[in-house]
């Protein structure tokens, strides 16, 4: 058995994976996370601030001494959505590079949707099925088809919570105005993608990230988070319209009390339960299983070679 350890520095937070796996399966796994919101504003002026980027960092510096402290030396780290898109990433990663001793590996799209498929395949409870990943995160949606023979199409969107909540939502509770100009946006971005999706079976949409668990959290109306039990549950399209219907007349005060949606995803779940819904309505899917095996897990089998 040996151990792995891998950090992911998404748009609205950053994650920390300690696995040992056995085999070509995690035995026994750590998982913490911090939300950061290093993509504010990035999609309006194209900067990572020096705010987001300082929180970030100690954040950074804090997993990257929890995974040294299991005797791991060897970190996997990666950035997405909102990284790759600032301007002043490099600064950022030369940054994290003194302050943390760690090397970012500021992934693309496409890299991120293989590590995503990859991590669902490990924790699938039905890995010949044709499926659906469904990776929802703060600046983009990662739409990826395929089954344990591969992927047969992948495809990153700049569609996000965080990306989404900045460019369309400011009122509280959301005006119908600026909902269908929400829902209009994300059609207009997802368009192609669902229309060629349609050509082929899916036998299961599978989500991953911070928006699919949320919802099944909510759904379970969980008081406190449970990996074991958002793992492979099943969420169908009524329950999803339902909890959209009550998060979108909420105002943000409501929403933070609501069960199972952590306060600080409050402000941008009701964007990425809309993006989930457009697509599975698009698509004529009428359930999701969410997965919380995903990236993480994709990185640490991809360093053990399974």
């Amino acid at each position: 058995m040996k151990a792995y350890g891998a950090i992911d520095i998404g748009t609205n937070s950053i994650r920390l994976l300690v696995a040992y796996v056995e085999k070509g399966k995690i035995t026994r796994s750590y998982k913490d996370l911090e939300t950061t919101r290093i993509g504010e504003n990035v999609d309006k002026n194209g900067l990572l601030s020096e705010a987001a980027m300082e929180r970030s960092m100690q954040t950074i510096v804090r997993f990257a001494e929890r995974i040294r402290e299991e005797g791991i030396q060897d970190i996997q780290i990666i950035a997405t959505s909102a990284v790759r898109d600032a301007e002043n990433r490099e600064d950022f990663v030369h940054r994290v590079k003194a302050a943390a001793n760690v090397d970012i590996d500021v992934i693309s799209g496409e890299r991120e949707a293989y590590l995503g498929f990859l991590g669902v395949l490990k924790g699938s409870k039905d890995p010949e099925e044709r499926i659906l990943v469904i990776d929802i995160g703060g600046g983009s949606t990662e739409l990826i088809l395929g089954g344990s023979s591969g992927i047969q199409q992948a495809v990153s969107l700049n569609l996000g919570a965080v990306r989404m909540t900045e460019k369309y939502i400011t009122t509280d509770p959301i005006t119908q105005e600026e909902m269908e100009r929400l829902m209009a946006g994300i059609d207009l971005v997802a368009a192609d993608t669902l229309e060629s999706l349609k050509k082929y079976p899916i036998d299961r949409a599978i989500g991953i990230g911070g928006t699919a668990t949320t919802v099944g959290a909510m759904v379970k109306k969980l008081e406190v988070y449970d990996r074991d039990e958002i793992h492979n549950f099943d969420v169908s399209q009524q329950q999803l319209k339902e909890l959209w219907t009550k998060v979108k007349v909420s105002t943000l005060e409501e929403r933070t009390g609501m069960q199972g949606l952590h306060p600080k995803r409050a402000d941008v779940i009701l964007a990425g339960i809309t993006i989930l819904d457009r697509i599975l309505t698009k698509l004529g899917l009428d359930n999701i299983r969410i997965s919380e095996y995903d990236n993480l897990e994709g990185l640490i089998f991809e360093k053990a070679g399974w």
